[in-house]
């Protein structure tokens, strides 16, 4: 009976990383001096405070897209330095992947099926 599953990813700097994912289009639902809740169109990310940039660095979600390009030109607009071109993957996938200031992966794809459609 699941209906959703959210990223709680650890943040070193919570401001930063909240300024850095704004940028990347999604708003603020809820801030709290540890704890953030952002969200764009039907993604969700948690973010929590966390000093130790050893489990930022070894955190990563995967985010799902009905257009991997134009959202990677809109991404890579305003953090150039933080993200990868897309590139077929051999799981069948199209993906790109940003790297926020904390360290987390973040991998955004799309089927190809989907993409060629």
């Amino acid at each position: 009976m699941l209906t959703s599953a959210v990223p709680i990813l650890p943040a070193r700097d919570l401001d930063e990383a909240v300024a850095f994912y704004r940028r990347l289009g999604f708003q603020s639902v809820g801030l709290h001096p540890d704890y953030a809740l952002l969200r764009r169109e039907a993604a969700e990310l948690h973010l929590w405070l966390c000093a130790d940039r050893h489990i930022a660095e070894n955190t990563a979600c995967y985010l799902w897209t009905d257009d991997v390009h134009a959202l990677h030109r809109e991404m890579a607009a305003t953090e150039p330095g933080r993200i990868t071109a897309p590139h077929a993957k051999p799981w069948e996938m199209t993906e790109f992947e940003v790297w926020d200031p904390s360290g987390n992966l973040l991998r955004i794809g799309q089927s190809p099926a989907a993409d060629r459609a």
